[in-house]
């Protein structure tokens, strides 16, 4: 690959990470301590426009209810039994609330290259894509995105926070037209 790829290739990763919030949950992740809204926040008020975490049909439902991420093993892009059991809620969800189309981000542990991580963030993402689709959810409300390790939920150097790294995170978005 050329210098002026690979160099339009950085650039076109760069904007895609630039448009997304990384703090869309506040303080913690889903249903940490940061986040405002919710049930929690605000006298019940949601605030944080996912809805209502006991509205079965929400974001915030999926987000907390269903579970929106799966864990990895180290190197790994595998479904394991447990990541299989929460990605078959999604999936029944997906089937269920036709209105959501979802963006499937890939992530990893800071261990290992930024090109290395990328690509095993990508093979993470579509793992879970292509177990999403076997469940019956149409492609074309689904799309992947790797991040690598550009985006850690943690940030420290053993393995209880590496293992916390290396996930997938299904976002969802009103709307098919993605």
């Amino acid at each position: 690959m050329s210098l002026a790829a690979k160099s339009l290739l950085l650039i076109a990763v760069l904007g895609l990470a630039a448009c997304n919030n990384p703090d869309r949950y506040g303080a913690g992740g889903p249903g940490g301590a940061g986040g405002a809204g919710g049930a929690g926040g605000m006298g019940g008020i949601d605030t944080t426009g996912l809805g209502d975490p006991n509205n079965p049909t929400s974001i915030a439902y999926f987000n907390q209810r269903v579970g929106d991420r799966v864990l990895f093993a180290v190197d790994q892009s595998t479904l394991s039994p447990e990541a299989r059991t929460i990605l078959s809620g999604q999936a029944q969800w997906l089937n269920t609330n036709t209105g959501y189309a979802a963006i499937i981000e890939g992530h990893a542990d800071e261990q290992g290259t930024r090109e290395y991580n990328l690509a095993l963030g990508a093979r993470r993402a579509a793992a879970v894509q292509n177990f999403l689709i076997s469940q019956g959810v149409p492609a074309n409300r689904l799309r992947t995105i790797s991040y690598g390790k550009e985006r850690p939920i943690e940030v420290c150097s053993t393995e209880e926070c590496y293992s916390k790294n290396r996930r997938s995170v299904t976002v969802l978005s009103a709307g098919v037209g993605m």
